[in-house]
């Protein structure tokens, strides 16, 4: 009985072969979707009046700024080929000659730093309160953030470090080590994988499982039973922030460094590969990042605890007559439905 667990063969990038249609963006299609729903899901539970147009804009701007940052950022901290600087052109163009290839390469931190501009903006344009809905956002979208991951898992990307653990997994294009290493020799001989011309596929953690689980499923279920018992508007923002990070942080040991930039920060030189673990002094890209969105959560809670009007449930969206007006229209769509109700009969 083998002591891993190979990669499920029948997995393929594409829904239908030959076609450009992935299962990558099919579960982001899914993830926008499920978050929606849960904040469609909240705004009938506060009773806040906002018009199906309004909250799709809402969304609309939100996913622009994430991907428009998300692109980028990924483009300017995790690219070391120079490509971008020379043709910044190519960052939002998905083709390779005549091939499509869509837009490979996305940060997640920069996505949140992109959607947080879309979302605030759109936001002050409706004269909407941002921390309320901010609140709504936030836990609407782990659960959500859950697909993501299990597209990168069906891309076969983003997996873990080399492990001998029984959880550890075969992914088929996962870099492969020259046997004749002696810490590959030896935990290729403790799992009895035999080379193929000389190279040998260790298994890996399954990271991306790991963020699936604790940085989506964990995390929404903190903050959807928290979410009626918020101490201040603005509460749930910042603990998002810090779970996150927090989770992140921790995953990204089990995680595998960009091969091209390795650690960032390397308090302690053990002289292995970036594919084993070395030491919990050893800081990966991802954890810089992850440490500085523990920080910043942390200062919004300090902040937003003190901003005026802070109490949750009294919310601000727009004008009084706005509002008055969002009450008679949705009045008067029940009375249309009714009505059909009655023709129908």
């Amino acid at each position: 009985m083998p002591l891993y667990i190979k990669y499920p063969t029948w997995i393929r990038p594409e829904i239908i072969p030959g076609l450009p249609v992935r299962w990558y963006g099919l579960m982001y299609l899914v993830a926008f979707v499920i978050a929606y729903l849960l904040f469609r899901r909240q705004q009938k539970e506060r009773n806040l009046h906002l018009d199906e147009d309004s909250i799709s804009s809402l969304f609309f701007w939100t996913i622009v700024g994430l991907l428009v940052g998300a692109r980028i950022f990924a483009t300017i901290v995790y690219d070391t080929s120079g490509i971008y600087l020379q043709k910044p052109w190519r960052i939002f163009w998905p083709f390779e000659g005549k091939k499509f290839v869509g837009l490979q390469g996305m940060s997640y931190h920069g996505g949140l730093l992109g959607a947080i501009v879309g979302f605030v903006w759109y936001c002050g344009y409706k004269k909407w309160d941002a921390r309320e809905l901010g609140d709504m956002l936030v836990v609407a979208v782990p659960l959500g953030y859950t697909f993501g991951r299990l597209g990168n898992f069906f891309n076969g990307e983003l997996y873990g470090r080399v492990t001998t653990s029984p959880i550890g997994m075969i992914f088929p294009h996962a870099e492969q080590f020259p046997y004749n290493l002696p810490w590959v020799k030896t935990i290729a001989e403790e799992l009895a994988i035999v080379p193929v011309n000389g190279y040998v596929n260790l298994p890996r953690h399954p990271s991306q499982l790991y963020e699936a689980l604790f940085e989506g499923i964990v995390l929404w279920a903190i903050l959807w039973f928290l979410r009626n018992k918020r101490p201040f508007k603005g509460f749930l923002i910042g603990l998002y922030i810090i779970g996150y990070g927090t989770f992140r942080f921790f995953i990204e040991y089990f995680r595998e460094p960009d091969a091209d930039l390795g650690y960032r920060i390397e308090l302690v030189k053990t002289g292995l590969p970036p594919a084993l673990f070395s030491s919990f002094f050893n800081f990966s890209t991802g954890q810089i990042l992850c440490f500085l969105m523990i920080l910043g959560g942390g200062i919004w809670l300090f902040i937003a605890s003190r901003l005026p009007n802070n109490k949750p449930g009294t919310v601000h969206l727009g004008s009084p007559a706005l509002v008055e007006q969002h009450q008679e229209d949705r009045s008067k769509r029940r009375n249309e439905q009714k009505k059909l109700r009655k023709k129908l009969k």
